[in-house]
């Protein structure tokens, strides 16, 4: 068959120069072998998509079947048994230890923030692999860390309190993780490198060293004038800039101007949660960024203050060693791309049958063609990614070991393709569904020679908590669900699974997210929780919040804390089993009005996010809540509150109409919270034509019936009709 007559019939015209003339010619490889190759590949594992798809909803009308059987009765050894009869909870094999190689020593070997973003927006993706470092002073000015209140207030103007405040925390910061003997870093007059060792004098004359001189790394400038000393605790660095004609070293003892932290040390580039992508055009965007990332190419116009710059990627640092060698440091995050999941299909191409192919397997391909153009020779001397020639693909919203070894299957075919050495692509499995949390240790063994990843998702998670028993009876109040057995034990077990199978010092072991990103002096006193849990990244919201969880990294050692934990037994398989429902703590009951305040902040906060989405196409943003503090929303945060209010519909803890008046008076409060925002449309204004809230009363009221609980399908449909795409 003539390869373009076959091109033009089942590949999106857009789609197909995009590959040709944009990713292609980077890369040796022939373009009619190509999409030959590709569409083979489609023919081959669409079906077997669509398998693991049916499986899902057989086993979930199996799982609904035996509550209503047993009237939300659960006897914990009858329902293990019936999980294992059916395949949802599989046999565990025997000990073993993942074999992943060139993995980048990010990821394998250091302990730091995580940052996510939307593939969609350039400037949001620049920022954050640039957020690799971070001034500690701005995020100390410009955050609630530091108490806002009376002498301290933001003002418009430079607050020389605030500023003074922002010095003297950023100096205790050396004093706990950098102490000097018997000294402070407050009071040095000159920082100087003698003897391939750095020191502090004092206005009367006496100098202080070091408390661990081996902190000391690296500088730049003269040894006697030093304009940057490079410290280094816990694997991570620390920069001191010195300038004394800078703002604020003009008014330091030591003319100190600034404190730069290594923070976000890894970034997920997402093509799943974060992005409303529903066409062929939009899709393109995404994977048009992360070609101009894999290039470091990519770039953004930018106006700010009145001002118009372009932001680029960071390059590298460069400074001379303590030992008087070269000491480079890499200058942006580690990349990794997150794809889709297995749900959703594309109009991108169609199989042999005319159908529109998986979303994922798509995604798996190209993004993987891009990811090599970082890996070729000609790359050198250019900004690289993976210094290891290794491409990191985070698979979202995998149920059980089944849907792994498709993934890493998958994974084989494309390397083949793509003429790349086997285990070049590596995964990262997303312990964010039920069936996945009771069999990590299997869904580990099925990609022991390519995982790289590991975390727990509790928002995706809880979600699918809710769907999955949907019929054994009435959750709790979502707050309350978050307080309950299960998701401790499910915390801490995907912890002592993956070490358990060998993952420290070769693989990450991840957290989830801080979902208020302006509440950065309670995110302070939380998340500290993340590296005390052994867990060795964790996902923030921001740049700015990775500089303020990058501290939390000095101040726990995480590798020693995963020695420690091995010892731990790990937590019960049936406290993971165990469903949060009102009927597992006795004597609880709702008054009226706990269950009207409990609907007003889930509806609202559907309707705030969904507004965007449809009307918008914005995938994640800060929603206020009805107390107007603003909450990161995605759609994990959507299936949660979704799936909640019908469960709660099912068992009539509340009726149709209630929800419904209640959905009405919240349409006017988000109308009112966006009434300043460019582009939004109103819901009030006809409710029965708005897609927005058409689309939230589907999730709402048809939140039983859809398939584990995503909202994607329920989004992608209104949104097409906003778009006026039918």
């Amino acid at each position: 068959m003539d390869t373009n007559l076959k091109m033009n019939s089942l590949i999106n015209t857009n789609f197909y120069h995009f590959v040709n003339d944009e990713v292609l010619p980077h890369l040796s490889l022939q373009q009619g072998k190509f999409w030959d190759d590709f569409h083979t590949l489609i023919n081959d594992f669409s079906p077997l998509n669509k398998e693991l798809l049916e499986t899902r909803q057989v086993m979930q009308n199996q799982i609904d079947k035996w509550h209503m059987d047993n009237n939300g009765k659960i006897d914990k050894a009858a329902y293990r048994s019936f999980l294992t009869d059916i395949g949802y909870i599989v046999s565990e094999g025997d000990g073993f230890k993942i074999s992943t190689n060139n993995v980048d020593e990010e990821i394998a070997n250091m302990a730091g923030p995580q940052l996510v973003v939307p593939a969609s927006n350039a400037r949001f993706a620049l920022n954050a692999a640039n957020a690799r470092w971070g001034s500690l002073y701005d995020v100390l000015y410009g955050t609630n860390v530091i108490s806002q209140d009376g002498e301290l207030a933001l003002t418009k103007e430079h607050n020389t309190a605030r500023g003074e405040q922002v010095v003297h925390s950023a100096k205790n910061f050396l004093n706990e993780h950098f102490p000097l003997v018997d000294k402070s870093h407050k009071g040095v007059t000159n920082y100087r490198v003698e003897d391939n060792q750095l020191i502090a004098t004092f206005a009367d004359g006496s100098r202080s060293e070091l408390s661990k001189p081996n902190q000391f790394v690296a500088f730049a400038g003269e040894r006697q004038t030093p304009e940057s000393i490079i410290l280094k605790n816990n694997g991570l660095h620390v920069e001191i800039v010195i300038n004394n004609k800078g703002f604020n070293g003009a008014k330091d003892l030591a003319s100190v101007d600034d404190i730069i932290i290594e923070s976000a040390l890894t970034t997920i580039v997402d093509c799943e949660d974060s992005v409303a992508t529903i066409d062929a055009d939009e899709k393109l965007e995404v994977y048009r960024n992360w070609l101009g990332l894999m290039l470091g190419n990519l770039e953004t116009v930018i106006e700010k203050n009145g001002e118009t710059f372009t932001r680029k990627l960071n390059q590298d640092k460069s400074f001379i060693g303590a030992d008087g060698n070269d000491y480079n440091l890499h200058g942006r995050s580690l990349m990794l791309i997150r794809n889709v999941g297995h749900l959703m299909e594309s109009d991108l191409m169609k199989d042999s049958a005319g159908d529109f192919v998986p979303e994922g397997i798509i995604d798996t391909v190209i993004t993987t063609a891009i990811g090599l153009i970082d890996l070729k020779d000609n790359k050198k001397g250019r900004l690289r990614n993976s210094r290891t020639n290794s491409i990191y693909i985070v698979k979202p919203k995998m149920h059980g070991p089944d849907e792994v070894t498709f993934t890493c299957d998958l994974f084989t075919r494309v390397e083949d393709m793509l003429e790349l050495p086997r285990n070049t692509i590596k995964i990262g499995i997303m312990d964010e569904e039920r069936r996945t949390t009771v069999n990590l240790k299997e869904c580990i063994r099925r990609a022991k020679e390519r995982v790289a990843f590991i975390n727990t998702g509790f928002l995706d998670r809880t979600g699918d908590e809710i769907h999955t028993s949907m019929r054994a009876g009435a959750f709790l109040p979502k707050d309350e669900i978050k307080t309950q057995p299960w998701i401790h034990a499910y915390e801490n077990r995907s912890v002592d699974i993956g070490l358990e199978c060998g993952l420290s010092g070769k693989a990450q072991i991840g957290k989830g997210m801080w979902a208020m990103p302006n509440e950065m002096a309670k995110m302070m006193k939380d998340k500290i929780t993340h590296p005390k849990s052994g867990a060795n990244t964790a996902w923030v919201p921001s740049p700015t919040a990775a500089v303020l969880h990058a501290m939390h990294y000095h101040e726990v050692d995480v590798f020693a804390v995963q020695t420690q934990l091995l010892e731990r037994q790990k937590s019960s398989l049936d406290d993971v089993l165990t469903i949060p429902l009102m009927s597992s703590i006795s004597g609880k009951k709702l008054t009226a009005n706990d269950i009207e305040q409990e609907l007003e902040n889930n509806i609202q906060g559907i309707l705030g996010y969904v507004v965007r989405w449809v009307e918008m196409g914005i995938g994640c943003s800060t929603v206020p809540d009805i107390n107007n503090i603003g909450l990161m929303e995605d759609r994990a945060t959507l299936r949660i509150s979704s799936q909640h209010i019908a469960n709660w519909l099912f068992h009539e803890v509340c009726t149709n109409q209630q929800v419904l008046e209640i959905m009405e008076r919240m349409a006017k409060i988000v109308d009112e919270q966006n009434h300043n925002n460019r582009g939004y449309k109103p819901m009030t204004e006809n409710m029965d034509k708005s897609m927005a809230f058409q689309a939230a009363k589907e999730l709402i009221f048809n939140g039983g019936e859809q398939p584990n609980g995503y909202t994607e399908p329920v989004l992608h449909k209104y949104r097409l009709l906003a778009k006026g795409i039918h």
